[in-house]
């Protein structure tokens, strides 16, 4: 074995040869250990430990761009959301950012806002900074892409993208039935927004479950959001609007969970309280959903699952383009039960 050999002080990072010559190895021993290939099990651990234990105390970095030059990608992820807030973004890269992290990758975040212009340019400024993949949030691009893409909740099938999408037929027939078996007949539904890709889907799953179960859907108790906002505020205005026309219904199935905190506040505004006068129902379970008053029944997603799942995949096809790979991956949502919702009350005229 080569003598160790001491560590110039020359104040520049270290480099893979400067460290196999501090350990009297060869710079492809190193770099097998350090990148931890397939060839690192015919090493002694040994010399692994040692290896791992001087590029620690050596404060070692790899050369991102050698190392792109090398492998030709950047573990660099684009991730397209239509909008950066504590609600369902926050769930959903709860489950990507860990899995990213723990499989050496970074991200680029770009909130297009719906914006048709920032649609056709965050794709090429993201692929300008070398992204080997995209992972698209609730978002249709413009333009077709050549990189693999993966997309969570864009229920429009799309050449080369995998779809992880929920079950919207269940999700509805779990949050309907329930209010059925309360008692609630004359229920207001609101409808997302027509930029919302999963809107609808789920709008579709509403009409059909609904005249399953037995609820009629009312023109006059319709709600369709269009604002483009990602505050409780787009809920709050719709339905007070609603209870400004009429307070002849005792329930409300909200597009999401914001828009369902934005309802209830609505609801407590006119006077009434939910869920004694109207029951408040949402959909994601976002985080404060549980700890809002009143603690909000909503259906949730798998969010943080979906994420995880949805990176997990993304990287194999960067990493195996050639694999096969399913067109659509279906979740399955559940019903959370809290203190939003309750039996519906006796029928009275209301204004």
């Amino acid at each position: 074995m080569t003598k160790r050999k001491s560590v110039p002080d020359t104040g520049r990072p270290i480099t893979l040869k400067t460290l196999a010559e501090y350990l009297g190895l060869s710079p492809a021993t190193v770099s097998i250990v350090l990148n931890n290939s397939s060839l690192a099990k015919s090493i002694s651990p040994q010399t692994r430990q040692r290896v791992l234990d001087a590029a620690k105390k050596l404060q070692y970095r790899p050369n991102p761009h050698a190392r792109m030059l090398r492998t030709r990608q950047s573990n660099t992820i684009g991730v397209v959301v239509p909008e950066i807030s504590e609600g369902y973004f926050t769930r959903l890269m709860l489950g990507v950012e860990p899995y990213l992290m723990q499989a050496g990758y970074l991200y680029f975040t770009v909130s297009h806002l719906c914006r048709p212009d920032l649609l056709e340019e965050y794709p090429d400024l993201l692929m300008s900074r070398a992204v080997d993949g995209f992972l698209l949030v609730n978002t249709e691009l413009r333009s077709q892409i050549k990189l693999p893409a993966v997309a969570v909740s864009s229920h429009i099938p799309t050449p080369g993208v995998t779809n992880f999408v929920i079950d919207h037929d269940r999700a509805t027939r779990l949050a309907l039935r329930h209010l059925y078996e309360l008692g609630h007949r004359r229920i207001a539904f609101m409808k997302g927004q027509h930029f919302s890709l999963d809107s609808e889907s789920r709008w579709q799953s509403i009409t059909a479950i609904a005249h399953e179960i037995g609820i009629d859907i009312r023109p006059e108790l319709c709600i369709y959001l269009e604002k483009n906002l990602w505050s409780p505020e787009l809920g709050y205005l719709p339905v007070r609007n609603l209870l400004d026309r009429t307070r002849d219904f005792t329930a409300v199935f909200c597009f999401n969970d914001t828009a369902a905190i934005g309802a209830i506040r609505a609801i407590e505004d006119a006077g009434l309280s939910c869920p004694r006068d109207i029951s408040v129902i949402g959909f994601d379970d976002i985080i404060v959903a549980e700890y809002f008053n009143p603690r909000l029944t909503t259906v949730r997603q798998p969010l943080a699952k979906m994420g995880s799942d949805a990176a997990e995949l993304l990287i194999q096809r960067i990493q195996s383009p050639t694999q096969p790979y399913p067109e659509t991956v279906l979740f399955t949502p559940e019903l959370v039960v809290r203190e939003s919702t309750a039996a519906a009350p006796l029928r009275r005229t209301r204004p």
